[in-house]
């Protein structure tokens, strides 16, 4: 495995496959994200341990939804059992997923305290006419700021790592090293890749809009939405894996997976 540069315009590029691929399979793409979000929203719902534990599964999720993108580019109908692609490629690999997910859930603990503590959000204040404790609202806009500058890094460290796991058996802690090294060569290009799916939500946001407006006003926008979101959010996480296989090549020159 090598580290493969791309130019910065291979962002875009990457962006039209995501767009591409959810085209191809968008039932299954749509349905397979639809199911992560609802696995993950449910354990979330545990008391005390069950955000810890959706934490954790999110680098396993991430990947399954991957392996879905890899079937289809390939013209393949991925099934719902794909999202267990973590956990179905022996017990090494999936003890590796496992210490992936546990050092995602730590870091992304970190980075909420952190969040806090910075912005002052967990100082609640009586603000609310029933006298109960509501969050300022000031304080909550802060965190939230500080948790979107804190995530990046974190995000970059695990942007490459669970694919690295799975596909090619990289160490958790190894692949770490070289997902940060992997997305800072290629900057531009992830850059660029953000920003064009920004553009890919601001234009949808603003024909949903302007749909709304001619419609029937705003009850027909929150109808509209959520689903329309989370389609959005299944073609960003098709594409995913493009960033993946374009970033490293094999020792004769191919690309990984």
């Amino acid at each position: 495995m090598k580290l493969h540069h791309v130019p910065a315009r291979t962002g875009l590029h990457w962006v039209r496959l995501g767009l591409r691929t959810f085209a191809r399979q968008p039932l299954a793409m749509g349905g397979l994200f639809f199911m992560f979000i609802l696995a993950v929203s449910v354990l979330a719902m545990v008391p005390l341990v069950g955000a810890p534990l959706a934490l954790a599964l999110l680098p396993a999720a991430t990947l399954g939804l991957m392996a879905a993108a890899k079937e289809a580019d390939r013209g393949q109908f991925p099934m719902p059992i794909v999202l267990a692609s973590a956990f179905r490629a022996g017990r090494e690999r999936a003890r590796a997923m496992l210490l992936l997910g546990a050092l995602y859930a730590v870091g992304s603990l970190i980075v909420m305290a952190l969040a806090g503590w910075l912005s002052g959000a967990p100082t609640l204040t009586l603000e609310s006419q029933d006298g109960q404790p509501k969050l300022e609202e000031g304080a909550l806009l802060r965190n939230l700021a500080w948790q979107g500058v804190l995530y990046i890094p974190l995000g970059l460290l695990f942007w490459h790592a669970p694919a690295l796991v799975h596909w090619h058996g990289v160490h958790p802690v190894k692949s770490l090293f070289f997902s940060w090294v992997a997305c800072w060569t290629n900057k531009g290009a992830l850059l660029v890749f953000m920003l064009g799916w920004s553009a890919v939500f601001l234009a949808v946001s603003l024909v949903l809009v302007l749909l709304a407006q001619w419609l029937g006003g705003a009850s027909v926008l929150q109808v509209l939405m959520f689903p329309v979101a989370a389609l959005l959010s299944a073609a960003f996480f098709t594409s995913l894996y493009f960033t993946f296989r374009d970033s490293f090549l094999t020792n004769d020159g191919q690309p990984p997976a």
